[in-house]
């Protein structure tokens, strides 16, 4: 198979979507990371992607709609506070899981009774939406359990020959996955951390907690269950505290032969002056979009990435301090 990358025109959103409809998959952007894109209809096109990413069968996909996609024909809103969010963060990277209708297959909800529901702000994505008018369900678009991709660039080169088509929509700008938000309870449980904070979904609904993910638990969401976002090099992770213990496994990696890097906020950048540095930036948000490309720019040039942890768990750094451990911890 040849797969081509095509950016984003009336003539490449037709043909994307007329894959889809005819049950074949795609590459796509979004804002926080690029999807394989099948219909959520389709059996047989769902099962594929599991098959292309080497994905394991339990772990659910969550469903992409367009803006003014009614999800109640998708699933049934059983709390109130879910039209305060989705009037707030959507089109966004929030997604919301709730009672499925059983309109999408069970494919895709791994035989659960739950489907989780997003609405992408990314414009290329939304007109990809509109155009085919069906449920997208759609996991990052990479082989499973590597970095995930933030470029049509990185999607290729993971699937090519896998897939016919790459939507080029640039590079994504929020760069780790959605936060995914259980609200079928009185209380949204927070899934999988990301860009839509605790915090914020706190100060809209009164209340928020995280949820702990025991073994034996019904997986509801992606990236909560096996190891994620690894990229191809050895990896380890030090504590800001630890900046010294950092410096000197730096230099034995050096000393053995090995390139090292490191990885770290702007803030403590300084520290490793001279060093070979893949630097994350200053904001939580600079971070959260700098930290796939750097972990896939990284995975080139390294033996070995040296990354340094964040200095919280609260705000976006909560998502960031998820992606980090599962990838270099």
């Amino acid at each position: 198979m040849i797969t081509e990358i095509e950016k984003i025109t009336d003539e490449s959103v037709k043909k994307a979507a007329e894959i889809l409809r005819n049950g074949g998959i795609i590459g796509m952007p979004t804002e926080t990371v690029y999807g394989l894109a099948a219909a959520g209809t389709i059996p047989s096109a769902v099962k594929e992607v599991f098959v292309v990413k080497g994905r394991p069968n339990d772990n659910p996909l969550i469903a992409h709609v367009h803006k003014n996609y009614d999800i109640e024909k998708l699933v049934e809103v059983e709390r109130d506070y879910v039209y305060k969010l989705k009037k707030l963060f959507t089109p966004g990277p929030l997604t919301m899981v709730m009672k499925s209708r059983g309109v999408v297959c069970d494919e895709a909800t791994c035989g659960g009774d739950t489907l989780a529901i997003r609405i992408p702000s990314h414009e290329g994505c939304q007109k990809l939406l509109r155009e085919v008018d069906l449920p997208i369900v759609a996991p990052s678009a990479n082989l499973s359990k590597h970095t995930s991709p933030v470029t049509a660039e990185h999607v290729f080169n993971d699937l090519n020959g896998k897939i016919p088509l790459i939507l080029d929509g640039g590079k994504c700008t929020g760069g780790i996955e959605s936060t995914v938000l259980d609200v079928t309870g009185e209380v949204p449980r927070i899934l999988r951390a990301g860009l839509i904070t605790k915090e914020m979904i706190e100060n809209v609904v009164g209340a928020c907690v995280v949820a702990e993910h025991k073994a034996g638990d019904k997986v509801k969401s992606p990236g909560v269950k096996y190891t994620h976002y690894k990229p191809r090099c050895d990896t380890c992770l030090y504590k800001e505290n630890e900046l010294e213990k950092a410096a000197l496994r730096y230099e034995e990696e050096k000393t053995s032969g090995k390139t090292p890097y490191i990885m770290c906020r702007n803030a403590v950048a300084k520290y490793f002056n001279g060093k070979n540095l893949l630097n994350l930036g200053d904001t939580e948000e600079e971070i959260a979009a700098s930290l796939y490309a750097a972990l896939l720019e990284g995975e080139k040039k390294a033996d070995i990435i040296i990354a340094i942890d964040m200095p919280s768990e609260k705000g976006i750094y909560l998502g960031i301090t998820n992606r980090l451990r599962k990838s270099c911890g």
